[in-house]
């Protein structure tokens, strides 16, 4: 029997934030063991965040509501640019890693905000 397809698992923005976590996890192998509690944690943490929210989101009954995730994850996004900043000033990945992550996170945080931004309209113009 296949499993239940879920709204979320058809938003473009989760199917994204999903393939972030996936790149992230896999270049977090590569830090050092140190950092296992430090950084990796707290990126592996934040970029998590983001595609856990979306799907938070996804369950709520009103569009306020999905929005407020929605935005919970775009601040988590600015998080986890902040800490590929500090993966790239400690040298734990190159700035050919650090420019593609960053296009990737950007690329999300822009669609994002576009679907914060419909939500929210979708919202008001229920109100009229």
């Amino acid at each position: 029997m296949k499993p239940h397809t879920y709204a979320f698992e058809n938003l473009e923005v989760w199917k994204i934030a999903r393939s972030l976590k996936k790149e992230i996890y896999t270049i977090t192998k590569k830090f050092p063991r140190e950092e296992m509690y430090g950084l990796t944690s707290q990126l592996k943490r934040s970029v998590g965040s983001i595609s856990a929210n979306i799907v938070e989101g996804s369950g709520r009954a009103t569009d306020k509501d999905r929005a407020h995730f929605i935005n919970i994850s775009y601040a988590s996004g600015l998080e986890t640019i902040d800490h590929i900043i500090t993966a790239l000033d400690m040298e734990y990945i190159n700035n050919e890693t650090y420019e593609s992550l960053r296009l990737d996170i950007d690329k999300l945080l822009n669609k994002l905000n576009a679907f914060h931004t419909y939500l929210l309209s979708r919202n008001h113009k229920l109100k009229k």
